[in-house]
């Protein structure tokens, strides 16, 4: 989960029971969140979430506390964090009868159900609930964050996580961003195994796969299809959310307003009553061009009239494709290009220039130049993005068309393709390589593990140590993971 700021609570010495949150609703329950690997801001989440839904929640351990849950942490782990805390000794006899010591798996089923759900031995941490054989293979000993893992572009388990993902989407369609992140967890970790999940059995000890996960991989595994998945192909909220947010400038909130407006279909957008901005009535124009991919080919060719057009102005700015095409993609949904130079002054203005000067041939059916945030650059305990970028909609000419003559009268020559340009400075580009390659899931874990495990801060302008206030240089993404402890992760495995 991505690190973010929260009120700090006045620390009580049994249960914490936010004044504005519902009246506890399960008396016999005391929830107690272990923060380590957890980390504050995820934690108090956690809890604002379970008070909300009725449950009463320590803030401190004490002999009140009914179920420990913990994340990414064995018994002994759990064990020995409290005991820290306390200064006490813990029972720590494996039948966990008091308290319960749990995975986090239990806590996200009971919110999902809306009340404490049977412990399980599957969501006990121990011997008992490991339930892990003597002789583990590699399935029981893939790391928790998707940057510690190789993850290919073609993998194993693609039926399990092409299910998920959708699954994922459909919680991000409902505004739940924690079960949209489980989902993604769940197929990051399938995606990295090294060979094809035979048994549901083998997905009881992976790391994220517990819970709603576990079931619609053993329903997979066992039936050869997700009747949840199935129902929501063909729902038409569903539906219609991913037309809608198909549209380029088009996100979830304001595709859930047309939904509930009665935009069941792109003409329905012809309403005059609806409001469209500027990069919304061009994502309508060229829907059918921008939904077709991209190919790795027609990216050659972007990169091509990009480098002309910047070199037009400066011959020797450094251009870079990224995002999906650097990690090996053959297609993708839009092409990103970094663009940099060793002096300063040589980007002041560029992007501008080759922007105009490509507009004036023709090359942009739109285009919306954000400029360089100060604040945002400086700010390290953001992970908003305050480089110069180009957000365009290119008419990229057709390739046979190059070839020949012109073709019928009225007949396109071009079709359109999403193009994103940024402007980083020298010492930044590092950073903003790393940050704009991927995958998203990628990106997220790898600040999440600076974050909770380094106690630094990174996004795509730097690395910061937000305790001794200053930043960390790196002239390389080799020497940024070096410098968080992390083997090097190569493009083409960061497909998580």
């Amino acid at each position: 989960m991505l690190p973010f700021p929260i009120k700090r609570r006045r620390k009580e010495a049994a249960v914490a029971i936010d004044p504005g949150a519902p009246h506890v609703v399960f008396p016999d329950i005391c929830i107690f969140l272990v923060e380590r690997r957890m980390g504050a801001a995820r934690r108090g989440f956690l809890t604002s979430l379970a008070q909300r839904k009725g449950f009463s929640v320590a803030q401190e351990y004490s002999g009140a506390v009914t179920h420990v849950v913990s994340e990414q942490n064995s018994f002994t782990d759990v064990l020995s964090w409290i005991e820290r805390k306390t200064g006490k000794p813990m029972q720590s006899a494996e039948d966990q009868m008091s308290p319960h010591i749990l995975d986090i798996s239990w806590f996200t089923e009971s919110m999902s159900s809306g009340k404490p759900v049977p412990v399980e031995a599957t969501h006990r941490l121990g011997i008992l609930g490991s339930q892990v054989s003597k002789d583990k293979d590699a399935l029981s000993t893939v790391a928790p964050y998707a940057c510690q893992r190789r993850t290919p572009l073609t993998h194993h388990n693609s039926e399990i996580t092409e299910a998920l993902e959708i699954l994922g989407k459909a919680a991000a369609f409902q505004g739940s961003e924690v079960r949209n992140l489980a989902f993604s967890r769940a197929a990051s970790v399938l995606k990295s195994l090294p060979s094809k999940l035979q048994s549901a059995e083998e997905a009881r000890n992976l790391v994220w796969c517990g819970g709603h996960c576990q079931a619609v991989i053993q329903e997979i595994l066992e039936d050869g299809v997700c009747h949840e998945v199935e129902a929501l192909k063909i729902c038409e909220q569903y539906q219609c959310m991913e037309l809608l947010t198909g549209i380029f400038g088009v996100g979830v909130r304001t595709a859930e307003r047309w939904y509930k407006d009665g935009v069941r279909k792109l003409r329905d957008l012809e309403n005059p009553n609806i409001k469209l901005t500027a990069d919304q009535r061009a994502g309508i124009e060229h829907y059918t061009d921008l939904k077709q991919p991209v190919t790795l080919q027609e990216a050659r060719h972007v990169e091509r009239l990009i480098t002309d057009a910047l070199h037009r102005f400066v011959p020797d700015l450094e251009i870079t494709m990224t995002g999906g095409f650097r990690r090996g993609k053959q297609q993708g949904h839009d092409v990103d290009f970094l663009i940099t130079h060793p002096s300063e002054e040589s980007l002041n203005g560029v992007l501008k220039k080759a922007v105009d000067w490509m507009d004036s041939q023709g090359l942009l059916l739109y285009h919306h130049t954000k400029v360089r945030s100060r604040v945002l650059a400086q700010r390290r305990s953001t992970h908003m993005d305050g480089h110069e970028t180009c957000y365009a909609i290119f008419a990229l000419p057709s390739l046979d068309s190059m070839r020949c003559e012109a073709g019928a009268p009225g007949a396109h020559t071009w079709r359109a393709v999403r193009v994103d340009l940024v402007v980083t400075p020298y010492e930044e580009y590092p950073f903003a390589l790393l940050g704009w390659t991927g995958s998203k899931h990628f990106e997220r874990e790898l600040r999440r593990y600076s974050w909770h495990e380094k106690n630094l801060s990174l996004n795509s302008h730097g690395l910061y140590d937000t305790q001794k206030n200053c930043s960390i240089p790196a002239t390389s993404e080799e020497e940024i993971f070096a410098l968080l402890g992390l083997d090097y992760v190569p493009p083409p495995y960061r497909n998580a």
